[in-house]
C-alpha cells in the first residue's frame, strides 16, 4: 500500500510495511514469558491460525535460549537486579577499505 500527496518539492512517496510474523512473535515476547500465550498473542496480531504461529514461536524459543542468558547479581543490601548478557556475531568482510585487507 502506497501513500502519494504533493508538496511543493513534487510528489511524495511512503511505503507502507505490514509487520512480520517474527515482528509478532517478538513484541508478544515482550509482554509475557508464557510459549502458547506468546503464540495466541501473535496469531491474534498477524490474523494467522494459531498451530502455524506455535510452530515458529518454538523455533524462536530454541534459537533464543542458545543467545540470551540472564543471570542475576546480588547488589547492595541483597537487592536483586537483571543483566541481560548476549552473544553478537560479527560479521567480516574480505575486502575492507579503511584497512586494505
Amino acid at each position: 500500500m502506497n501513500a502519494d500527496w504533493n508538496t511543493k518539492y513534487g510528489t511524495r512517496r511512503v511505503r507502507h510495511d505490514p509487520p512480520t510474523l517474527d515482528e509478532a512473535i517478538f513484541a508478544a515476547i515482550g509482554i509475557t514469558d508464557d510459549q502458547e500465550q506468546q503464540a495466541e498473542i501473535a496469531a491474534a496480531l498477524m490474523g494467522m491460525p494459531l498451530e502455524t504461529v506455535q510452530a515458529e514461536v518454538k523455533k524462536q524459543a530454541r534459537t533464543n535460549s542458545r543467545i540470551t542468558a540472564t543471570r542475576v547479581i546480588a547488589g547492595e543490601q541483597g537487592a536483586q537486579r537483571s543483566v541481560v548478557v548476549e552473544r553478537r556475531v560479527i560479521r567480516r568482510f574480505g575486502n575492507d577499505k579503511r584497512t586494505g585487507t
